[in-house]
């Protein structure tokens, strides 16, 4: 009974293994994000200020502060980061520039990380920051996402 129950085990883990290793070797996007378990993400921000202002950012977790970054107009900020083990990670920015000040979540995994939402799964988030609002990249190819500033 042991033997049978370590050869079911053995076989489970070598399967997620395997797909864990395909998934890792199709590059931006695979159909099984947002169901992996601890799924990899790299959010990158760009400065696309239509007044050209450089754009302050400011980034964090409830983990980790990434720290203040000043960019001017057309340069970017990437960071990178695991989808935690409950799906509840989430980034949380400020973007400052003259005369304004704004709060984005910029990656949440309900959102961001998710098979079943409409925007779909990024494992490349790429987001261009504009003065009326912060707006995610669609990969396949069709019109950018943008979203309402939080209060």
């Amino acid at each position: 009974m042991a033997s049978s129950t370590n050869n079911q085990f053995t076989f489970v883990l070598l399967s997620f293994l395997f797909i864990l290793k395909k998934s890792s070797s199709l590059g931006n996007h695979s159909s099984i994000d947002g169901i992996l378990l601890f799924s990899p993400k790299h959010v990158v921000i760009y400065n696309t200020l239509t007044t050209r202002a450089t754009l302050v950012v400011h980034c964090m977790n409830k983990e980790k502060d990434l720290g203040i970054k000043k960019l001017p107009i057309g340069a970017s900020f990437d960071f990178r980061f695991h989808v935690n083990f409950r799906k509840t990670t989430t980034y949380n920015c400020t973007f400052e520039w003259p005369g304004s000040k704004e709060k984005f979540d910029i990656f949440r995994a309900d959102r961001d990380d998710n098979a079943t939402s409409p925007i779909g799964v990024c494992r490349e988030c790429i987001w261009y920051i504009y003065e009326p609002a912060p707006c995610r990249e669609k990969r396949d190819g069709g019109h950018s996402i943008c979203f309402s500033w939080d209060p």
